[in-house]
């Protein structure tokens, strides 16, 4: 039995798989609550299936791009287990797992997260002759991201609701978008993904793994006799 961890945004999702294929799954919306959620949701699953610790295989964990909170509570959940059960831990990017059930399309598939300041998150994948990342996560502009695609796209993820009909008027029928619903992320992807990465003994190490932070968290220095300011949000 494997377990993922997915804590990348405010949808929040957390799966028991066997060999990849979902057994049980639970996932809800957070708001900022990670810290105090996280361990008492994953107690409840594992009570809910009869599952114990000891029983695991894996930890699958999805390392980001994406909120600097989230990351960082999934990321040492899912360390500290593997750590403590001494089991492989396997990370995948928060945008390859949102491309991922797209992939049967055969298109491009360009998955994108708002990053704050007229910015947005992107990365395009493939299934052609395989699995493949043509374009690494990065931190682009719509306009810029607009004139790369040459070909009909699907588009995914956690796409800003202002962004999208930017996308329809400039890219006409190239831009192929589902409904929001239809693009949410799910574990069960993490799972899936960690599975064909774990057959191939394709492990990180627990002890360098970090999430993937595209951009610094903006941390203000308090002025003298003031509070500090605490890390917000980040890509």
């Amino acid at each position: 039995m494997e377990l993922s961890i997915d804590t990348s945004t405010n949808i929040v999702s957390l799966v028991l798989s066997q060999e990849g294929e979902a057994v049980a799954e639970l996932s809800w919306h957070s708001r900022q609550n990670h810290t105090v959620e996280l361990m008492p949701n994953l107690v409840s699953l594992l009570k809910q299936t009869k599952t114990t610790l000891s029983s695991l295989s894996a930890i699958f964990i999805a390392r980001g791009p994406g909120s600097y909170n989230g990351l960082r509570v999934g990321m040492s959940t899912a360390k500290g287990l593997a750590f403590a059960l001494n089991l492989p831990l396997i990370s995948i990017s928060t945008l390859e797992i949102e491309a991922f059930p797209f992939a049967y399309t055969g298109l491009p598939l360009c998955p994108i997260h708002n990053a704050g300041r007229g910015e947005i998150v992107a990365a395009i994948y493939q299934q052609k002759q395989g699995w493949h990342c043509l374009i690494a996560e990065h931190i682009t502009t719509v306009d810029a991201l607009i004139r790369q695609i040459k070909e009909p796209t699907l588009f995914c993820g956690e796409i800003p609701s202002e962004v999208v009909p930017q996308l329809q008027q400039e890219l006409g029928k190239q831009a192929i978008i589902p409904e929001a619903m239809v693009r949410q992320r799910r574990a069960a992807y993490l799972a899936a993904l960690g599975w064909q990465r774990y057959q191939n003994s394709d492990y990180d190490n627990p002890a360098t793994l970090q999430p993937l932070y595209l951009r610094q968290p903006p941390i203000t220095q308090p002025k003298k006799g003031g509070r500090k300011i605490p890390m917000t949000d980040i890509v």
